[in-house]
């Protein structure tokens, strides 16, 4: 349990790593923050599927189970990971970095406080994805998903910092805000952590859920947000390049 907490602290503290330019300058062309979010998207998809997904599939083999008995599995898993973070994006008021206001609840939230709690919606699921994926018996999963969310949290962590500066934030606030979004990945990660630790046959379940939430975030979030500046080619080679990080780091830790 203490791997995983430490790497999910450590994964989500690269969300503030990303924030520190913000200290010297708030210009970044929109062309370089949608292909930084393409980017970020990129390496969550890869991990979603090469670290969560298929793991998933496998451990449900493992367990006696084949064929449609563990695709069914497989597949209830991830739904209901995308349905609970529907549920929680619906009932929570939130704000993106250029669609606006979503979610219940009035205006009166002040814009920064509606980003962190969007990247809190964000960060969620990522810690949860590292927790859980520490729980697995192939130690190399764990790290491999914890320095895939480590290397997309820092180039996101740049574009929401810009974001929260345009809100009036000050840099230092914007900052530390940043870094505040990226510490709710470890109570992501102990969520997932204290759920296995009722049963290990859950195991499978969680990675299935885990990519089930992160899938949400990738194609309800990340993917219209990097697409809505004008520059979809520029977000999907950044897409591109960052599934295929994920997919070097995946293998050669495997």
């Amino acid at each position: 349990m203490g791997a995983g907490l430490v790497a999910s602290l450590l994964a989500g503290t690269a969300t503030g790593l990303g924030a520190l330019p913000v200290l010297v300058t708030s210009e970044l062309s929109r062309k370089a923050q949608d292909r930084m979010l393409g980017f970020s998207a990129g390496v969550m998809l890869a991990a979603t599927s090469f670290s969560l997904v298929i793991p998933s599939m496998e451990l449900v083999k493992g367990q006696g189970h084949d064929g449609p008995s563990a695709a069914l599995r497989v597949a209830a898993g991830v739904l209901l990971g995308g349905l609970f973070l529907r549920v929680w994006h619906d009932l929570m008021p939130h704000e993106h970095v250029l669609k606006g206001h979503e979610g219940h609840g009035g205006t009166k939230w002040n814009s920064a406080l509606l980003f962190v709690l969007a990247m809190t919606l964000h960060n969620f699921p990522e810690g949860l994805a590292v927790g859980v994926s520490f729980a697995a018996p192939q130690p190399e999963l764990g790290l491999s998903v914890a320095l895939g969310i480590g290397a997309q949290n820092i180039p996101e962590g740049l574009v929401v910092a810009l974001a929260l500066r345009a809100t009036g934030a000050s840099a230092s606030r914007a900052a530390f805000l940043t870094l505040l979004t990226g510490l709710v990945e470890p109570v992501g990660a102990l969520f997932g952590l204290l759920a296995l630790s009722l049963s290990s046959a859950l195991l499978p379940w969680g990675l299935a859920f885990a990519g089930g939430a992160m899938l949400y975030v990738i194609s309800h979030e990340m993917i219209p947000e990097s697409h809505r500046g004008g520059f979809e080619r520029e977000a999907t080679t950044g897409l591109m390049w960052g599934f295929v990080l994920a997919l070097v780091l995946d293998m050669s830790l495997g």
